[in-house]
């Protein structure tokens, strides 16, 4: 008896999968081994825009108040790594929204990036050259290394943070004579600062903070020149709403300067991407390094930079000044870099 033909499908079944083009492996479809890693990539990708955007939210929203949003801000262009990954990975995966999300983050990373402030020059003729040095010594340990580089550059008004008993001390004794004016706050570890200058100085009462803040006024060629050292408290978490309060007395002091030039330097433990900061500029304060072309040059810390770091160290000036020129010096001992800025005073225009 005739065995009746097996249908095709059958004998196509039994001898196993079909080879894909060439005899190689069978192709995989959408739900082969393939999906799991895409999955895996777009979780990830995912991952890294919800940390990015977060940041970036806070940014555009202008809040400070967010732990670790406000640590973060301070290296926001190096969001871009972390955000350019994800964008990749989206590729990867196929994943069309997260490729969307990714280049919307990267689009406002763009624009953030551009420098803050304002930059048009003064318009009356120069009056004075002044150079400007302004230094964080941590603890006093980076003294040493400041005393050549005041000798070098012999800026006009050195301003030096976190100055204790010792780093005084040996300021006093090697500049005693070619810094005879003075404005200090003696205290020990991060507590002490100082304000030397080769100008004619009168004491003010400066600004009052959980580190010291001197500040005083300049002879400036028969001119009154506000001087103020810059020190707040780092936010460290826990400490934010200290930081942020101690921001807002330097703003109010940058804000009530009643017309007098102004130079405001130091250790701001911020950058202009925290909103805290832009309202001191708001004033119509003016950032030298951002005048000078410096605008992303990192301060701090030293360790890393000039390839990665923050700009939280700053010269900041009225529109009275134009600047000439800025450079970041690496000082030993110390985390930050020190900024010595040329700026020039003029008539009011």
């Amino acid at each position: 008896m005739t065995q009746p033909a097996r249908p095709a499908f059958e004998d196509e079944a039994r001898s196993g999968p079909k080879r894909g083009p060439g005899g190689g492996s069978p192709r995989r479809g959408p739900h082969g081994r393939r999906a799991p890693a895409r999955r895996l990539g777009a979780w990830t990708s995912g991952a890294l825009l919800a940390g990015t955007s977060t940041v970036v939210a806070c940014r555009a929203a202008g809040t400070d108040a967010l732990t670790p949003v406000t640590q973060l801000l301070a290296f926001l262009p190096w969001l871009l790594v972390p955000t350019a990954l994800a964008l990749l990975l989206a590729l990867l995966a196929r994943w069309r929204p997260g490729m969307v999300w990714a280049l919307l983050v990267l689009a406002f990373l763009a624009w953030f990036i551009e420098p803050y402030g304002r930059v048009d020059e003064p318009g009356g003729a120069p009056l004075a050259e002044l150079t400007v040095l302004t230094s964080n010594v941590e603890f006093g340990r980076g003294t040493p290394a400041l005393v050549p580089e005041i000798r070098r550059h012999r800026p006009d008004i050195v301003f030096v943070e976190e100055c204790e008993y010792t780093c005084q001390a040996t300021l006093r004794r090697e500049f005693g004579t070619g810094y005879p004016y003075r404005r200090a706050v003696v205290a020990g570890g991060s507590k002490g600062s100082l304000v030397l200058s080769r100008l004619p100085l009168t004491g003010t009462a400066g600004v009052r903070g959980e580190m010291g803040m001197p500040g005083a006024v300049a002879d400036v060629r028969g001119h009154p020149v506000r001087l103020q050292l810059a020190h707040p408290m780092p936010p460290l978490p826990g400490q934010v709403g200290v930081w942020r309060r101690e921001l807002g007395r330097l703003r109010e002091a940058a804000a009530a300067r009643s017309g007098t030039p102004m130079i405001l330097a130091g250790d701001f433990n911020s950058s202009q991407d925290h909103a805290a900061f832009r309202r001191i500029l708001d004033t119509g304060l003016r950032d030298t390094a951002r005048l000078a072309g410096h605008d992303r040059t990192p301060s701090w810390p030293s360790r890393t930079t000039p390839v990665f770091g923050a700009q939280i160290d700053h010269v900041l000036v009225t529109k009275d000044f134009s600047a000439n020129g800025a450079r970041f010096l690496k000082l030993a001992g110390t985390d930050h870099r020190a900024l010595l800025v040329h700026i020039t005073l003029h008539r009011p225009g």
